[in-house]
């Protein structure tokens, strides 16, 4: 939960603009977006109680940069105006897989195309 003072009338954030914003969490070993690389895989927006929950992946299970990038997503999406909540949750299915879930310029980025 957060601190801060949210105006009930207004409603949080569309789900567009909350990918815009999660476009500046960048993995920090390849330099790519995490909605570029298909981290994430769902957005669920709750009106009534202004909480937003993501459903992401992270590129493996050992990758040394989750801790950081789950910090910076929840950090990211709490500070969205009118977000009380936020929850993040780990999901490993379907596994990461960059040719399936990357976006055209990402799977460029790391020469699968």
């Amino acid at each position: 939960m957060t601190d801060k003072n949210i105006d009930e009338t207004k409603t949080i954030p569309s789900e567009e603009e909350i990918k815009n914003v999660l476009m500046a969490v960048e993995d920090p070993e390849i330099h790519i977006n995490i909605i570029d690389l298909g981290l994430i895989y769902k957005i669920e927006r709750d009106e009534i109680n202004h909480q937003v929950s993501v459903d992401m992946t992270l590129t493996t299970p050992a990758c040394p940069y989750g801790p950081q990038l789950l910090g910076q997503t929840h950090a990211i999406l709490a500070r969205l105006p009118n977000v009380k909540d936020v929850k993040i949750n780990t999901v490993w299915s379907p596994k990461w897989d960059p040719r399936v879930h990357a976006s055209e310029s990402a799977q460029m980025m790391l020469g699968l195309i």
